[in-house]
């Protein structure tokens, strides 16, 4: 009962049986979450069809109408927290996104350089990370609650039938597999679509320094502001591997003007959001999700240094 008193209307961190409509549940939520991802933006530029208004506002309004619509409809009412977290990683986006046009910021970061440029994005990127931080404090959720801890390291990995693997292992000795796995095979990705690797690889090495203060912020800004947060308040409502397909979904989207880029981009990140995801919730914090995908940014970071690659193609 306490910890009910705590907090009013988030839902149970556990995953709890829903006995009311839970199809129904599982329908709206995936159809309201594509809704407000970059499915549409996607579609509007790769089909040249202008929205009427702007895409932000946009998933503004939905989210709003989604919220509104937990107080009315039962089937959506424990969601409304999760469409809360959602407006809110909206809203701050827009307010960190705005400051990185301002004269004083393109004054400070606006340089031709590339580690000038690649330094004050991530500086973007980490503040609003550390926002989205305070908005869930605010909303009375302790830090293990959304993973900002180290987690255990050595919990146990359930098994994964298509990656091979057929019995639970220890994260100690599976996390350091994936990570090889998923770094070398986004090398393998970057080597075959790189414009010259050998010849740019000079240019890469006295960046070498940025490259890995960049990788270790974008880590963990991306694992806190479009997983954890997200997870937090989802997995308790329509179970893990629910809540897992549908943030895998998101990151997947998310990517498709990054690197990798594309219908590529979208699965090789959707596939990697779900391990990611995997392993926030099985260890229940941040450090293998960080791991992995610190090194993969590495990876990536690395080769734009250089100038072989470039996002969304």
């Amino acid at each position: 009962m306490k910890k009910v008193e705590t907090r009013s209307f988030a839902p149970p961190v556990q995953p709890v049986p829903i006995h009311l409509g839970l199809t129904s549940q599982l329908v709206f939520v995936w159809v309201a979450t594509l809704l407000v991802s970059s499915l549409p933006q996607i579609i509007s530029q790769e089909f040249q069809i202008l929205p009427s208004f702007p895409i932000l506002w946009m998933r503004i309004v939905l989210l709003v109408a989604f919220i509104a619509l937990g107080f009315v409809w039962k089937v959506a009412q424990p969601l409304r927290l999760y469409f809360l977290i959602f407006l809110a990683l909206y809203l701050i986006d827009a307010v960190f996104n705005w400051l990185g046009t301002t004269t004083l910021w393109k004054g400070w970061f606006g340089g031709a350089a590339f580690s000038t440029d690649l330094l004050g994005s991530q500086l973007l990127r980490f503040g609003a990370a550390l926002t989205m931080i305070v908005v869930l404090l605010l909303l009375r959720y302790r830090r293990s609650e959304f993973f900002l801890t180290k987690g255990e390291l050595n919990a146990t990995a359930e098994p994964v039938s298509w990656l091979g693997m057929n019995r639970p292992a220890g994260w100690g000795r599976f996390g350091l597999i994936l990570t090889l796995c998923i770094t070398l095979g986004t090398l393998a990705f970057l080597i075959i679509f790189s414009r010259s690797l050998v010849t740019s690889l000079t240019q890469f090495l006295p960046l070498i320094p940025i490259v890995l203060i960049a990788s270790a912020m974008n880590a963990f800004s991306e694992e806190i502001t479009y997983r954890a947060a997200l997870l937090a308040p989802l997995h308790g409502v329509v179970g893990k591997s629910q809540a897992l397909l549908l943030t895998a979904a998101l990151f997947g989207l998310w990517h498709f003007y990054g690197v990798p880029y594309g219908v590529i981009g979208v699965i090789m990140a959707g596939v990697l959001g779900w391990l990611l995801g995997k392993s926030m919730l099985e260890t229940k914090g941040l450090f293998w999700p960080w791991f992995i995908h610190f090194w993969q940014d590495v990876a990536i970071f690395a080769f734009i240094a250089a100038g072989s690659i470039v996002p969304g193609g």
